[in-house]
């Protein structure tokens, strides 16, 4: 099916000819002499990119760009001013409105198929796009159909560092940790996972043994998908590039982030910010408190210090109504407040 192309232009002999010289070229074209009826006619046919003067009787380009900015069946058709060099300073304001692109007259027939051969391109690729984001779902769901589903206990060790890796994970259900475990015993964890999270993929993109180790915090369900059918995907789709791209820096951010606490901030400050961190990722902080449930150790674990240590922390934030505690269930009263505690 040929493209279409609406030409709205009070000068009839512009008018014509560029209507010629496109439909010489396998456009099929319309034509408005003024932008009231050039309205009518986009509305009509609803053509693939639309040229339009700017000064024109009865309804000028940039009444037409506005209204047909304002109906949803228009609004996305690419649209192209035609300019006089006088009229040049006013191009600023056709952009801000929303124009795509112009054409100053007098232009020649190359510069009007590659005006017009543009937009096409940035229209497909804007189609392209949001294809893409339900393709990214569909071909990470395909990745994930390649492993098979497990249920971890509480407290159970998914992979040691030091390990080779030998698979990618992905947590159904379930909470996990990944940490760093030191010659005198003392942990450092430096991520948090639960449902819909991918874990475990540094080491398989590094091509080295795992860094860290990995733990369940609750019992959780867990899909292992084979090393060489997560190698394959990550190779062969856009996709699932992007994703662990994406997946990659936000770790290297966080690491960084917490490093600089532990250089920096006070233990005070740390165990304000594990306790967010948690909230974050296994509560609900929409709203100002919430709930959340870690054991001491775990905490302290997060926060890179002793768990007496952060049982007296905790002990003043309950002093001061910033929590309240329940066996293992932290009550966070005010979460803004927790993000005010100073350094």
């Amino acid at each position: 099916m040929n493209k279409k192309v609406l030409i709205i232009e009070d000068n009839d002999d512009i008018r014509e000819s560029t209507a010629e010289v496109l439909d010489l070229a396998g456009y099929e074209t319309f034509t408005a002499k003024h932008g009231k009826v050039g309205v009518e006619m986009a509305l009509k046919h609803l053509p693939d990119v639309i040229l339009c003067d700017i000064m024109m009787p009865e309804l000028d380009g940039y009444g037409v760009l506005y209204l047909l900015n304002k109906n949803p069946k228009t609004a996305n058709i690419p649209f192209i001013f035609i300019t006089a060099k006088t009229e040049r300073a006013d191009m600023r304001k056709g952009m801000e409105m929303g124009a795509d692109d112009y054409l100053t007259k007098p232009f020649d027939d190359l510069e009007l198929f590659k005006a017009i051969e543009s937009r096409f391109k940035k229209k497909q690729q804007s189609a392209g796009f949001s294809t893409n984001a339900t393709n990214s779902e569909a071909v990470l769901e395909e990745l994930r159909s390649k492993g098979k589903s497990k249920s971890i206990g509480n407290k159970q060790i998914i992979y040691v560092e030091g390990d080779e890796p030998t698979h990618l994970y992905y947590v159904i259900k379930g909470q996990v940790k990944t940490y760093k475990r030191f010659k005198d015993g003392r942990e450092l964890s430096n991520s948090l996972y639960h449902d819909g999270d991918f874990f475990g993929y540094e080491s398989l993109c590094n091509g080295e043994i795992y860094a860290d180790n990995a733990s369940t915090l609750i019992e959780s369900e867990i899909i292992q998908i084979a090393k060489i059918d997560f190698m394959e995907y990550l190779l062969n789709h856009q996709a699932v590039s992007k994703t662990f791209i994406g997946l990659l820096s936000g770790n290297i951010r966080d690491k960084g982030k917490q490093m600089l606490q532990l250089a920096y901030s006070s233990v005070r400050k740390r165990v304000a910010e594990a306790l967010l961190q948690v909230a974050t990722k296994f509560g609900d902080d929409t709203l100002d408190s919430c709930t959340i449930r870690i054991s001491r150790d775990d905490l302290a674990s997060l926060v890179g210090t002793a768990s007496e240590t952060v049982s007296r922390m905790l002990a003043d934030f309950k002093d001061e109504k910033l929590i309240d505690k329940t066996g293992n269930a932290i009550n966070i009263l005010s979460i803004e407040r927790l993000k005010n505690i100073k350094q």
